[in-house]
């Protein structure tokens, strides 16, 4: 017997986008997934506040540009064990490098590396390796994380080509109810794919006159083997300490101070590559990160100052020992920056309010690696190098109202100076960017609204990328001969441009079935043109010592260096849509990506397949209870340049239930999932590995308030 979801996967290759979205208000009377307790509350994911596509507080459903907040209720209910599991819903977001928490990078709209901003309670976090992952950050300690996909370099300079990840750590604020002055959490869990253990410790509080608060959590997660769906399993051993110290000062009525420290450990046994399916060359990975945070937020009373200042040091090292022999690497990133934005706000006339918001930010990132097999310690590919990029940037966004609607405007731009200095060799580039985007919506009717955009951006190449110097690699000729391939610099190396251009539409109703319900649906169209890519090109050119050993000079099989190259066009679709009410709530989301080269017509980019996630639940008040499930179809994946690498279609199916009792033992939480029923093998990626198999989990959280 076939169970009924298999049937969904014809959807992906046969539903039109109008249907897609009718489909969506059909499901409205299936169970529904991740509201935040068992009562009436709504968490609507596409009508959360976001932050990070204005740098202003805004409807997320209401701005042109597509978003998708992941709220820490839904965080919560999925019991993520790393920063990919919280983003399941999230359409054109895919993580590479298979389940090692330390190969994850991601993807937004086929774009990865350093075509992705990712952001710590505003903080860059500008460490990039080929193999070491980019989230050093416990997912216990979120309040919300962010995604804006499409280009955001109006507003975030280099490297939003694809997007904005933006993660939120919590307040005291957010953990506090309304009453109580002091607060405590205490958790613990188990994963049985990887033989996981996790236990963390929070506690928070607030003076009486609400002038000072603050929140400490430590947690530990202590790992294992990675069981995969064909049985085999993946190795892997991580033992974990993360920890949140942050607090608040109140001033006065216009002034307000934040500080914080977020720290991440990680002692982990793996291969050199976590992201591939290898069990040799196994290394000791000492992962540390310190993110260090001071907040000034000045908001007298006018309308002309708005201010927001943040410093911060970022701090991220992973050191590398081989188990079988003395060999030792080390890349160390440092990151310095300072970031300012106010807002100005004007009403012009009753129909029309102009929000000015401007700014700037300047941050260094200071790169050391080592090799201690190295005659001078350096380490191949990891150059002694400095960045350092200021940028200033103005945004408008114009409210107005008129006959045949509301309007949303938001013209902005930014510009951008990127200088890199070789700390080896004295090499040095210059160059600079402007970023120009314009963004609309209108809105005829209240439920309704359509939204378009045009943004330009860009990612500068990294000190990686220009200074590349070293041993790339060796190719063996013999008994005592080898043929050693180095990298060269290259500083004409140019950013990496895109022009996307995106058009959407979206529907917002209330009491659509039932008093205080609520259906909401919003989808888009995008098409990039990215220009002057940023390749690796090798050249082999083997020397004539390689075949004469009496001539003269050095073997070696010639050099690499990074250069660009070529054209590519990325088009997608994305939809997200939402149907919540006292008694059911249902997420679908769904989106395909499409990416070619404009000269060869070969494939580019981080392809996915067409991919539905629908995740539904049963809220029981009567017994304090939620009941739900997940499922995910996507269809076979040919988007290749070698039929060898295609991928088969798969359909995962994940159960969840949430017990948090409202009277004699209130302050407990039960959480119970199984991921993967039917232990399913899926290749999500191409890295020569399968996704984690069934996985049975469990967590039990007690709070407390005073």
């Amino acid at each position: 017997m076939r169970l009924p979801y298999v049937s969904l996967r014809g959807v992906l290759s046969s539903t039109s986008i109008s249907s897609m979205i009718v489909g969506v208000a059909a499901m409205a009377a299936v169970p529904a997934s991740a509201a935040n307790n068992a009562e009436t509350e709504t968490t609507e994911d596409i009508t959360e506040i976001t932050v990070s596509a204005t740098k202003n507080p805004v409807a997320a459903f209401s701005v042109p540009a597509s978003v998708s907040v992941v709220t820490r209720a839904e965080i919560e209910d999925l019991l993520a064990s790393s920063i990919a599991d919280i983003f399941v819903s999230v359409p054109g977001l895919n993580f590479d490098g298979g389940p090692r928490r330390n190969g994850q990078t991601p993807a937004i709209r086929g774009v990865s590396g350093e075509g992705v901003v990712v952001l710590f309670d505003g903080v860059r976090q500008s460490f990039l390796s080929a193999h070491d992952g980019r989230f050093f950050i416990e997912p216990d300690l979120l309040k919300s994380a962010e995604v804006v996909r499409g280009s955001g370099s109006a507003l975030y300079g280099s490297g939003a080509i694809g997007g904005v990840i933006t993660f939120n750590t919590v307040t005291a604020a957010d953990l506090l109810p309304d009453d109580s002055n002091f607060g405590y959490r205490l958790s613990a869990g188990y994963q049985g794919v990887a033989g996981e253990w996790a236990e963390a410790i929070t506690v928070f509080g607030r003076s009486e006159d609400g002038r000072y608060d603050g929140v400490a959590s430590i947690s530990f997660r202590n790992s294992g083997d990675i069981d995969l769906g064909n049985g085999a399993s993946l190795q892997a051993d991580d033992k974990i300490g993360s920890g949140l110290l942050k607090g608040t000062v109140q001033v006065n009525d216009a002034l307000t101070v934040s500080a914080s420290w977020l720290a991440y450990r990680n002692d982990a046994i793996e291969p050199n590559n976590g992201q591939a399916n290898n069990t040799g060359d196994l290394m000791d990975k000492d992962v540390v990160s310190d993110t260090f945070r001071l907040g000034v937020n000045y908001n007298p009373e006018s309308n002309l100052v708005d201010l927001a200042i943040v410093s911060y040091i970022n701090k991220a090292n992973v050191l590398e020992a081989e188990l079988d022999t003395d060999r030792v690497i080390n890349r160390d990133v440092e990151t310095i920056g300072l970031s300012l934005d106010n807002r100005s706000r004007f009403k012009v006339s009753d129909a029309l309010d102009i929000t000015l918001t401007y700014g700037g930010e300047y941050y260094r990132d200071k790169q050391v690696g080592s090799d201690n097999n190295v005659g001078d310690g350096t380490r191949g590919g990891v150059p002694d190098a400095t960045a350092k990029t200021p940028g200033i940037f103005a945004q408008a966004e114009i409210m107005a109202h008129t006959s045949i609607g509301e309007f949303i405007i938001i013209p902005g731009i930014r510009h951008d100076t990127f200088r890199n200095v070789s700390e080896t060799d004295g090499l040095r580039t210059k160059e600079g960017a402007t970023s120009p985007r314009f963004a609309a919506t209108w809105q005829p009717i209240e439920p309704l609204i359509f939204f378009g955009s045009f943004a330009e951006a860009f990612r500068a190449p990294s000190f990686n990328e220009i200074f590349a110097d070293d041993l790339h690699f060796t190719i063996p000729l013999g008994p005592g001969l080898s043929a050693p391939n180095f990298f060269i610099p290259n500083r004409d190396l140019r950013p990496e441009r895109s022009k996307t251009w995106e058009f959407g539409a979206g529907l917002d109703f209330s009491d659509v079935f039932t008093d205080g319900d609520q259906f909401t649906v919003k989808g888009s169209y995008f098409t990039s043109d990215v220009e002057d890519l940023i390749d690796l090109e090798v050249n082999f050119a083997f020397a004539a010592a390689c075949f004469n050993p009496g001539a003269p000079g050095t073997c070696n099989s010639g050099t690499s260096r990074n250069i660009n190259t070529g054209r590519a066009e990325l088009d997608g679709v994305e939809i997200e849509g939402v149907y919540n009410s006292p008694r059911f709530r249902t997420a679908v989301s769904y989106s395909t990506i499409d990416g070619r080269d404009k000269e060869t017509g070969d494939f580019v980019g981080v392809l996915t397949p067409a991919r539905l996630f629908i995740s539904s639940e049963i809220k029981v008040p009567e017994i304090d209870s939620r009941i739900g499930v997940r499922v995910t179809v996507a269809e076979r994946f040919d988007k290749v340049n070698d039929p060898a690498n295609e991928r088969a279609a798969y359909e995962k199916v994940d159960l969840f239930m949430v017990w948090t009792p409202s009277e004699t033992l209130k302050g407990l939480r039960v959480d119970f999932g199984i991921d993967n029923l039917f232990d399913t093998e899926i290749e999500t990626v191409f890295a020569g590995v399968l996704s984690a198999g069934r996985n049975v989990k469990a967590r039990v959280s007690w709070t407390g308030a005073f």
